[in-house]
């Protein structure tokens, strides 16, 4: 319990800054594949602790380390953000980055650049109350997440070559400890028609219709799909119409419908798409599971499938009975233990390599993606002394 007081008796005295750690980086716009200025402010912030390693990736993650020892921990950040959308929705300038209230303002204040702000302080300290010499930990200002959600922990898993054994995703969790979230995926339905004359549609075959007929089904379909118990029902929805023919006086000979299936437990990539190809089993129609392959911000062109699997951890589990462990620790109550609504990085971490991740995060993820985001300084106290203490007692926890 000592441990515990100090530790947040630090994070309470770092609480300035740390917020003003946030406010540099949330005046820096930085859409994915565009984090690089807002990258370089990380690095120098992070320069200034004194990591034991600190080396920006082949894809742009920003990546520090604590310790050598054989047990590896990680604390991962994305550091894009998405647009701002209609300013005049905005109370404030979205990148002003104004402390205000208690709050840090602005876009990527929860979503989720607050979390590197807090890892920052975690790190300095670590470093002060010192930590298990047999635990390694990685702190890292990942990319591109808001384009493709696991992207980046594909890259440092498979090209960096580093695995922990726990990853605490500082996503906003609004106080809570999060274990789990629905997976998504997305699927390119392609419509092949015959043109005609509009003045005789009979002669042709319309790709609109097919199309359109497979949108009414699939909304059909999202009133069966299964639902779980924790983390809940799973939905699919045409996002996406377009189409073409060779004029407007023809029939279209082609459409295209865009799809975004959220899968629950049990759900994967493989039964979704069997869903839409039994719909259109006796059209003229393929279905695709598109990529994502873009160019970073350092010039590496990097990709993967879009289909980030549904995870979800034990409440039992060591990683999650830890952090609430730590949670009581440090603020004498139990904390509410859920899920997020929303994708991750995780996706990939859990989904994708089956490697622990914890969920802890400062902000209220509802208003991730939304305008007047904002933090409370309270949040990036509590999670900067939460990732410290987690650091601590995780070592002991892996040796069980």
């Amino acid at each position: 319990m000592e441990l515990a007081k100090d530790i947040l008796t630090h994070a309470e005295k770092y609480r300035r800054a740390t917020a003003e750690s946030l406010s540099r980086l949330v005046r820096i716009p930085s859409l994915s594949c565009r984090e690089a200025a807002v990258q370089k402010e990380l690095e120098d912030q992070m320069q200034a602790v004194g990591f034991d390693e600190l080396f920006v990736d082949g894809l742009g993650n920003v990546i520090g380390r604590l310790g050598d020892g054989s047990k590896i921990l990680a604390i991962d950040a994305h550091m894009d953000t998405v647009d701002v959308g209609n300013r005049d929705n905005w109370e404030f300038d979205p990148f002003s980055g104004e402390i205000r209230d208690g709050h840090v303002l602005g876009r990527g204040s929860a979503d989720q650049e607050g979390g590197a702000a807090s890892f920052i302080t975690a790190a300095r300290i670590l470093k002060k109350v010192g930590f298990d010499s047999d635990l390694r930990i990685y702190f890292v200002g990942s990319v591109m997440e808001e384009d493709c959600d696991g992207l980046c922990w594909k890259y440092i898993i498979e090209e960096d070559g580093i695995r922990p054994d726990v990853v605490i995703c500082t996503e906003p969790t609004n106080g809570g400890i999060y274990r789990g979230q629905r997976g998504r995926m997305e699927i390119e339905v392609t419509f092949r028609g015959i043109s005609c004359h509009g003045s005789a549609p009979e002669r042709g075959k319309n790709a609109i219709y097919m199309a359109a007929r497979t949108c009414l089904d699939i909304r059909d379909l999202n009133s069966r799909l299964a639902t779980d118990d924790f983390l809940g029902k799973g939905s699919v929805t045409v996002t996406e119409f377009v189409s073409d023919s060779p004029s407007l006086c023809a029939v279209a000979d082609f459409a295209k419908i865009h799809i975004d299936r959220r899968l629950t437990w049990g759900e994967t990539r493989e039964s979704a798409t069997a869903e839409i190809e039994r719909i259109v089993k006796d059209l003229d129609a393929q279905v695709e599971i598109p990529q994502y392959r873009e160019t970073a911000y350092t010039g590496l062109r990097y990709g993967m499938q879009k289909y980030y699997p549904t995870w979800k951890i034990p409440a039992d589990h060591p990683a999650i009975t830890t952090g609430v462990d730590v949670y009581r620790a440090l603020f004498s109550r139990m904390p509410r233990v859920d899920k997020w609504s929303f994708s991750t990085n995780a996706v990939a971490i859990t989904g994708l390599y089956n490697i622990p991740t914890i969920g802890f995060g400062p902000g209220d993820e509802v208003l991730a993606h939304a305008p007047n985001e904002k933090v409370p300084l309270d949040d990036l106290v509590r999670a900067s002394a939460f990732y410290a203490l987690y650091a601590r007692r995780l070592c002991d926890v892996l040796e069980k």
